[in-house]
């Protein structure tokens, strides 16, 4: 029941994801900054999808994804259709890589230490789904304030 109900959630937000960089009014406005806002939404989009697609994508589907996580905060004015078709691929190499597991496999430790202590994979997995969550919440907030 919750390799399904996961799936689902992360579907729901990675499509809210794609909704919220698309209503952008210009590319521009991806990238802006102000303030003490300075995380735009164009480099929480490559977090997160860059973050699922390590996470999942390799560590429990498989793929042979390679992370640079340093550019998920540096790189900037990335075309907004590039950052769409990003969350598109993730969205799928999310649904196969889950597809993967059996119950049994939420109980086993997760592959690699990325927390403070070893946690399951299940528990990671609800983990990854909240992180999704909260930047998701920040790129609606980002929209809202800066695209003007």
């Amino acid at each position: 029941m919750i390799i399904p109900a996961l799936k689902s959630l992360f579907a729901r937000d990675l499509s809210k994801l794609r909704t919220e960089i698309s209503l952008y009014s210009t590319e521009a406005n991806l990238w802006k900054v102000d303030k003490l806002i300075t995380n735009p939404a164009g480099n929480l989009c490559l977090h997160l999808v860059r973050n699922l697609n390590t996470y999942i994508g390799k560590e429990l589907g498989g793929t042979n994804y390679v992370r640079d996580r340093d550019a998920e905060f540096a790189l900037r004015n990335v075309p907004k259709a590039e950052l769409l078709e990003k969350v598109d691929n993730t969205l799928r190499i999310v649904d196969l890589s889950l597809d993967k597991l059996s119950p049994s496999d939420l109980q086993k430790p997760y592959p690699v230490l990325v927390l403070a202590e070893t946690t399951t994979t299940g528990y990671f997995l609800i983990h990854l789904a909240t992180h999704l969550t909260y930047h998701l919440g920040q790129v609606n907030y980002h929209r809202r304030l800066l695209d003007v």
